[in-house]
């Protein structure tokens, strides 16, 4: 491993991560919250001073070709340091004095998960629940993805990078450059959020609430500046907006750049897409007739609140507009399903991902069908184009892994005294990257109440899931740390 070289880029990471603190410091000084201010002047001015005298003094460091290696390292340790150093502000402000309360929060931001230890956000300085916030949009792309857009112009190459935190089995390049990939990806991004937040806008809630609520939309976060979250306007307006942008954020962005560039066939042959909408549309008229006559009165409002909730739990986004665990038990159920599925490759949703989904149950129905026909020939497609044996593997490694992680992570929490059921969705939520659970987890409540050692190992759970468990178990192999 070139360990100069890693730290030279993980100082500049560093850097870039700290500029986007000067936002919520200029938010303190609109609202004229001076703690608050002082906090992130003096977070800011550490950082960089640290991050910048390192990185000057390893200037003259050779920029070389990373290995997959060094990006698994590299990807991994950046999102533990910006975890870190995000949660500076909350301890020294004092708005979440506990280091094992603020990592939490923070790493929750940073891997949209959305999962938080606040009891009352609405007591917060609003620039603190404007930071809490960003780190859903940042680490909605992800910081190495934006940093591979910068990395060509130190001489480094992106590719291992991306390769690492990239959510999906193969990094789908819409330019020949990589670089190029992320820069028109994070525009994308960054204009999807500047249409949300004026469609919010017009409809009466204020910029920065509209910031917030879009913040987490589109990194598929779900923080939100209300106790309420995003029920607190019972706004149909809002439900619809936030609803189609869920939806949109949980669609790989390759496919949005496709879409926006003309080339309309990718999308009718991605079976990844077809398969998600499907499931969106079928689970979503599932809950809304389950909703029908017992919870609201009319199948437009139970469609409005179904729609909702399976688009924020099927995108891992975890917005609630509704306590669900107070519908009919059926409607439960099909939420909880949907808390196994996430949404597409390529998308700022979490979970397994519906691409492995449909390619597991593909898989499942070919060895059934060699069952009848022994010498017969099938063959895995998909977007019409067949899968190689290697990508059914790592899928199928990939679900054995998640499915270990998901029932040591519920023993942990269950060691805490919790029951079976708040057991398994916190750690269904964390792993998955969706935020609210079932029970003492549930969108009525939240993490507070559990100890700090399973917070930790939350917090553990929630990085993990979001760099696709590959990118941080590797590291626990000895053979990564032999030459």
């Amino acid at each position: 491993m070139n360990v100069l070289l890693v730290v030279k880029i993980l100082a500049f990471l560093m850097l870039l991560y700290s500029l986007f603190m000067l936002l919520p410091t200029g938010v303190a000084a609109y609202y004229r919250e001076y703690a608050a201010l002082k906090t992130f002047v003096g977070t800011v001015l550490a950082v960089v001073s640290g991050a910048g005298l390192l990185y000057v003094l390893l200037r003259r460091v050779k920029s070389a070709s990373l290995t997959m290696r060094d990006g698994f390292f590299l990807v991994t340790v950046t999102w533990l340091l910006a975890s870190v150093v995000g949660a500076v502000p909350f301890v020294v402000s004092g708005a979440i004095p506990s280091p094992a309360d603020a990592f939490f929060e923070t790493i929750s931001g940073l891997s949209t998960t959305g999962a938080s230890i606040l009891t009352d956000v609405e007591a917060l300085p609003k620039s603190i629940l404007f930071w809490r916030s960003l780190n859903h949009w940042i680490g909605g792309m992800g910081i190495v993805v934006l940093a591979v857009a910068i990395l060509p112009l130190l001489g480094i190459g992106g590719m291992q990078l991306i390769q690492a935190e990239a959510p999906g089995p193969t990094v789908d390049k819409i330019t020949p450059r990589i670089a190029e990939t992320a820069k028109r990806l994070w525009l994308i991004y960054a204009g999807f959020s500047v249409v949300q937040t004026a469609l919010l806008m017009a409809g009466g809630m204020g910029w920065f609430d509209s910031l917030i609520h879009t913040f987490g939309t589109l990194a598929t976060g779900g923080f939100s500046s209300k106790n309420l979250s995003a029920g607190h306007y019972n706004s149909a307006y809002f439900d619809g907006v936030i609803t189609l942008f869920m939806v949109l954020a949980g669609i790989n962005f390759t496919l949005h750049y496709r879409l926006l560039t003309g080339r309309m066939g990718s999308l009718w042959r991605n079976t990844e897409l077809k398969a998600y909408l499907a499931i969106f549309a079928a689970s979503t008229l599932f809950i809304a007739f389950g909703l029908l006559g017992n919870t609201y009165a009319t199948f437009g409002e139970s469609f409005r609140y179904a729609s909702f909730q399976a688009a924020s739990i099927l995108t891992t986004t975890g917005f609630a507009t509704a306590d669900y665990e107070k519908w009919p038990l059926a409607c439960q159920v099909t939420l909880f399903l949907l808390m196994f599925v996430g949404g597409s490759f390529g998308s700022t949703g979490g979970g397994i991902k519906v691409f492995r989904i449909v390619a597991l149950l593909k898989q499942a129905i070919n060895e059934m069908r060699y069952l009848l026909h022994p010498r017969g020939v099938f063959t895995l497609r998909m977007n019409g184009e067949p899968v190689g044996k290697a990508l059914v593997f790592s899928i199928s490694g990939f679900f054995f892994l998640y499915v270990i992680m998901l029932l040591i992570t519920s023993a942990v929490v269950a060691s805490s005294g919790q029951d079976l059921l708040t057991s398994f969705t916190a750690a269904l939520a964390t792993l998955g990257n969706i935020g609210p659970g079932f029970g003492a987890v549930g969108p009525a409540d939240n993490f507070a109440s559990l100890p700090d050692y399973v917070k930790w190992f939350l917090s553990f759970a929630m990085l993990v899931g979001r760099l696709e468990l590959y990118t941080v178990l590797v590291l626990f192999l000895p053979a990564f740390w032999r030459n």
